[in-house]
């Protein structure tokens, strides 16, 4: 006889509460809280390097609601020119000008979705390309080197340069690759540095009068692109926003696919997970590091090619790449490594550099300040714990804890169960 053992058996939970616990239990939410929670403390530094709260703050205890108050001017203030500065303009007379601070926004984007994009795909592998300089550097040199040397006709001037440029991006991060195929050197290391290698290797070129640099200039830049190899713009001469953006969302679609629908994605995916259990199956992981790293090497030489034939087309200098292959890092772990938060994340901070050079213009607060907010949310999204104490969400560990603990109970009282019923 086997006793009955409902009453040790848990109610399944409901429709609602599964939901709920699969939105705070998700990676979205963190990463939307860590944004919350570094745009707090970014008000706080704001608030404590603002002229008018010091001066407030000096006689708090008498008249304290002059204190909240200069706090409370210092960071809406802040905040309302960052959001002005990159999303709309209220205060534009022509809603041209109004929408002008998010095609900015999107102009600094590009080549950070392009280059997160190669981070987050060399992520999902299992490696961390850390070379994004030194590929974005080679890309440029390709890409510019066809825009001002060559007499091809419009279109095909820019394939040619965009080809190169990319290409250029690939067979550098391709060594990484190769070496970590064939002699299992690591990535981190390599790819650190090939960025020295490429910024000397550059810096010579447009030093050396015949390679890259200007006809007649004693300066280390490069002759302007011609006007053939020039990205289109896409709303007028009016905006900066040119075609690199719709490049950027084909990459975009290119990654997803390749991960989600393709058997090589399948394969990058398994050799992220396990690279011993992949290997086992017969997937050959030393190819899968070469050809993952070129791919990832083409993404961030897009992100080089958009900055030479779309942002700065009147000749390049060996700062092009202006951080964004460091900031590709930051954009690709707040987007999770997935393609689509990738994207996102490379919008939001397109956002920030837009809008920090407004709010500093405005505001007089310094752009440091948003340097600090976006390495907050770098933390705070490595923290997972962190946040959600801070929230008060509920731990997935702590409820796959109960979850064991109470099967563990109910496996117990049914063998009692059946051991008095087997007595008896």
């Amino acid at each position: 006889m086997i006793a009955s053992t409902d009453k040790t058996d848990a109610p399944p939970p409901g429709k609602w509460h599964d939901t709920f616990l699969r939105i705070t239990q998700g990676n979205a939410i963190i990463s939307v809280l860590a944004i919350v929670l570094a745009l707090i403390v970014g008000g706080i530094m704001i608030a404590a390097t603002d002229e008018d709260v010091q001066a407030s703050a000096g006689y708090f205890f008498s008249r304290p609601a002059d204190t909240f108050a200069a706090i409370w001017d210092a960071v809406s203030g802040a905040y309302s020119a960052l959001f002005q500065s990159a999303v709309y303009n209220f205060g534009a007379p022509t809603f041209a000008r109004a929408i002008r601070p998010f095609t900015e926004t999107l102009t600094f984007a590009t080549p950070l979705i392009a280059a997160g994009l190669g981070v987050a795909l060399a992520f999902r592998i299992g490696m961390f390309n850390i070379g994004g300089r030194g590929q974005m550097l080679m890309a440029s040199a390709g890409a510019s080197w066809v825009a001002f040397s060559f007499d091809l006709p419009w279109g095909i001037h820019m394939i040619v340069a965009l080809v190169v440029g990319v290409a250029a991006g690939a067979l550098w991060a391709g060594i990484a690759g190769l070496l970590k195929a064939r002699t299992g050197a690591h990535e981190v290391i390599v790819t650190i540095m090939l960025n020295y290698v490429a910024v000397y290797l550059v810096l010579w070129m447009l030093r050396t009068p015949g390679l890259l640099q200007a006809p007649g200039s004693n300066n280390p830049t490069s002759p302007a692109s011609k006007d053939t190899a020039i990205l289109p713009g896409l709303l007028g001469p009016q905006f900066n926003l040119h075609f690199g953006f719709i490049l950027s969302i084909a990459a975009t679609f290119l990654v997803w696919w390749i991960l989600s629908r393709s058997s090589l994605g399948f394969q990058f995916r398994a050799v992220g997970e396990n690279p011993n259990a992949a290997r086992v199956a017969g997937i050959n992981v030393k190819n899968m590091y070469l050809f993952g790293m070129l791919i990832s090497g083409a993404l961030v030489g897009l992100a080089g090619v958009n900055q030479v034939l779309g942002t700065i087309t009147s000749g390049f200098t060996i700062d092009i790449d202006a951080g964004i292959g460091f900031d590709a890092i930051t954009v690709a772990l707040l987007g999770r490594s997935t393609p689509w938060g990738t994207f996102a994340a490379g919008i939001l901070f397109g956002a920030f550099k837009a809008g920090g050079f407004g709010m500093q213009a405005a505001e007089q607060i310094p752009i440091d300040i948003v340097t600090v907010v976006q390495s907050l949310i770098v933390l705070f999204i490595a923290a997972p714990p962190l946040v959600r104490t801070i929230f008060f969400l509920p731990s997935p560990e702590r409820d796959r804890r109960r979850q064991e603990k109470a099967r563990e109970k109910a496996l117990t009282a049914r063998v009692e169960s059946d051991v008095e019923g087997a007595a008896k």
